[in-house]
């Protein structure tokens, strides 16, 4: 029954698949849902020679480079990513291409790995841009399973850094040879002996995290990927016709070796890793507004076309679990988007983009819903642009759009494939957090999204700019027990300061249980300090905006998690009381005139304001119970007028991020699109003091 209908929608439609929204109803009077229509071009030409392929119309293996880009944050990854996309031919209308994230462009950080291919010299290299923040560690290891290379950038001045260690400890794990690339030589402050430094001190890294020998012989490139180039010798000035990426495309496809995978298998993807049983593992996955969920995997073994009948595979105790099962469509075919009432048919091809059928069906007519085939289509990542492509082998990196049930670590695989792949082991989590529904008395203004039941500042940015509203705990460190003996994670901080600033952040570690493990100038830096320190995760939550104060702006800190050791017990004065609110209303000046000599303000005349909330940072280690919502009472000798001589100094508003690490056990954080607020447990002040003269377990 669905085969005529799509047949006959099809052939109706063909003249104006790129501009036209159509609908169709079983009830004659119902009126369509204004839906949003908007115009996504896939690429179809390629912008350099096309590689060699293989029979049945995938890539050669052999012309294959799967490559991942790894450093410190801020080390130059995504620049680099910038010039090698423009060195192949690629248009970028702007830098940081590959962000594609509003936090990322914002915040200039990659917060989700992200892959492209480019061609040169016909072969064709599938690049991994990974976050350099330790925090976002999953990314990382999730992509360097997929890769068989990497490009270990660190910056030629400040050298390897703390996350510089916990990104190459990834990839020699899974048993890559790094090439080295030292950025930033144009700098005034790099010379060649600061390079041959550097390069020692990488040695010393790769030596320490135990590479084989191997690994310990890795090439060493130069460059400035702000200006564009890399070259296998020191220069800081190369000719005109050497300032390019040639030389690190050259060493990429010489020092890389190309995937050893079987065409003859059956095909297999993973979404995650290239070990285990031959298939693909979704590692990478994204949502668009039309496709729905799209899946980035390496294909393992075996070869995937159109006509083929594909499955998702999730692993269990008992075997494997077949989730979802779809066909292989043409470039041209319809990809079918499943909802509650309505049926979207995407359909693409000719050049002309992608045009969108809506199949409304109404909820008040027990007519059914025809069944529509699932439909995969298969693309590819080529420069900045999503290409569709008839066919996919092994060892190449692809994305899929049409199956909605398989996730990050599952298995697609033809049909008479029922094994599916390990999925990948990452770290175990430190910190864990709670995120709860917002029950303050002021829930509900802000967010269209409340009622929900739920660790990062980016995922709980990215909520409320998509109108949640949420209460958030402080994060909790997670503590292990072994031979009756309780253990803590302990992690590796790295800060560069100046020296007037030695002594007041080593007092400020010390109340935090950190322990100094080196200490020494800065190569190239008259006057500045680098210290190496060990310290507790939990003393470290909340201390990134004090060591910005105490640091006037001027220090660097980075942190990156070393492993599991004995408690070291309770931390030192780490924050004082609050003040807390114990009215609710509109806050005054006249109010707040009174407080501020009692600490530091959290809050402006004109906001509001409830039982429980909190205002200000007590100037004592106790909290104190305020009204920021008095008024003055007014006489016929006082008027409200005079509010207007009240002159209050500015308060300290918190960002997410500030909140996240101020907050104590009793308190949490109220979430909204448009504020950010600390709050008590328990609003009530009985409940609270009940519960602080309850005895601990």
């Amino acid at each position: 029954m669905a085969g005529p209908l799509l047949r006959s929608l099809w052939s109706t439609t063909r003249k104006s698949l790129s501009t036209s929204t159509y609908y169709y109803s079983t009830k004659s009077t119902a009126t369509p849902k204004p839906y949003a229509y908007a115009r996504r071009a896939f690429s179809s030409a390629a912008t350099a020679p096309a590689p060699a392929t293989a029979p049945g119309g995938a890539l050669d293996p052999s012309r294959l480079r799967n490559v991942a880009v790894i450093a410190h944050v801020d080390h130059g990854k995504t620049t680099l990513m910038d010039r090698l996309l423009r060195q192949c031919g690629e248009d970028i209308a702007h830098e940081r291409a590959l962000d594609s994230i509003t936090l990322e462009r914002e915040r200039g950080i990659t917060i989700a790995s992200k892959v492209t291919s480019i061609s040169w010299k016909e072969n064709e290299l599938n690049m991994v841009d990974t976050p350099g923040h330790a925090d976002f560690g999953g990314e990382v290891e999730r992509v360097v399973g997929m890769v068989e290379g990497a490009i270990l950038v660190v910056d030629a001045g400040e050298g390897p850094l703390a996350q510089t260690k916990f990104v190459l400890a990834k990839a020699l794990k899974y048993g890559l040879r790094p090439i080295l690339l030292l950025n930033k030589v144009d700098r005034p402050a790099v010379s060649e002996e600061r390079c041959d430094e550097v390069e020692s001190l990488v040695f010393d890294l790769f030596a320490n995290l135990g590479a084989t020998e191997e690994q310990l012989d890795f090439p060493v490139l130069y460059a400035s990927a702000k200006e564009g180039w890399a070259s296998s010798t020191f220069t800081k000035t190369p000719s005109d016709d050497a300032k390019n990426m040639a030389d690190l495309l050259d060493a990429i496809v010489r020092h890389v070796p190309p995937p050893t995978a079987s065409l003859d298998s059956p095909f297999q993807m993973m979404v995650g890793s290239r070990y285990g049983f031959q298939a693909t593992f979704v590692s990478m996955m994204e949502k668009d507004f039309y496709l729905g969920r799209i899946l980035t995997g390496r294909v393992s073994s075996g070869l995937i076309r159109i006509g083929d009948r594909v499955h998702g595979l999730r692993k269990t105790d008992s075997g494997a679990e077949k989730i979802e099962e779809g066909k292989v469509g043409s470039p041209n075919c319809l990809i079918v988007v499943k909802s509650s009432n309505v049926i979207t048919l995407l359909c693409s091809g000719f050049g002309l983009g992608v045009s969108t059928i809506f199949l409304v069906f109404s909820s008040e007519v027990q007519t059914p819903r025809p069944e529509l085939e699932e439909v995969v289509k298969l693309m590819k990542k080529k420069g900045t642009s999503m290409v569709v492509i008839d066919s996919a082998g092994a060892g190449d990196i692809i994305s899929m759009a049409g199956l909605t049930s398989p996730s990050i670590g599952h298995t697609v695989a033809n049909v008479e494939v029922m094994a599916a792949l390990p999925p990948v082991e990452l770290d175990p989590p430190t910190i864990s957090m709670t995120f709860g529904v917002n029950d303050s008395p002021l829930a509900g203004r802000d967010g269209t999204h409340c009622n929900f039941l739920a660790e990062s500042g980016i995922l709980i940015e990215n909520m409320r700019r998509e109108g949640f509203e949420l209460s958030v705990s402080p994060p909790k460190v997670m503590y292990k027990t072994e031979n009756r003996e309780k253990l803590e994670p302990i992690e590796e901080v790295t800060v560069e300061i100046n020296e007037e600033h030695v002594g007041l952040v080593m007092e400020a570690l010390s109340h935090r249980r950190a322990e100094v493990t080196d200490m020494g100038p800065v190569p190239g830096n008259n006057g500045r300090t680098r210290m190496c320190l060990t310290c507790p995760s939990r003393g470290l939550v909340g201390y990134r905006s004090v060591f910005s104060s105490d640091t006037r702006g001027t220090g660097f800190m980075h942190r990156a998690f070393l492993t599991y050791a004995k408690h070291r017990g309770p931390l030192g004065n780490v924050r004082k009381g609050v003040l807390v609110s114990m009215g609710r209303g509109t806050i005054t000046s006249y109010a707040l005139m009174s407080l501020e000599p009692r600490g530091t303000l959290f809050v402006i005349p004109g906001m509001e304001a409830y039982d429980g909330m909190i205002v200000g940072e007590h100037s004592r280690d106790s909290d104190l119970d305020v009204n920021p919502v008095r008024a003055k009472e007014l006489t016929n000798i006082r008027s409200a007028g005079k509010d207007d001589t009240v002159r209050l100094s500015p308060p300290r508003l918190m960002t997410l991020e500030e909140a996240i690490g101020y907050v104590a056990s009793d308190e949490l954080i109220e979430v909204t699109p448009k504020s950010i607020r600390l709050r008590k447990k328990y609003l009530d002040a009985n409940k609270r003091k009940m519960m602080r003269n309850k005895p601990k377990e």
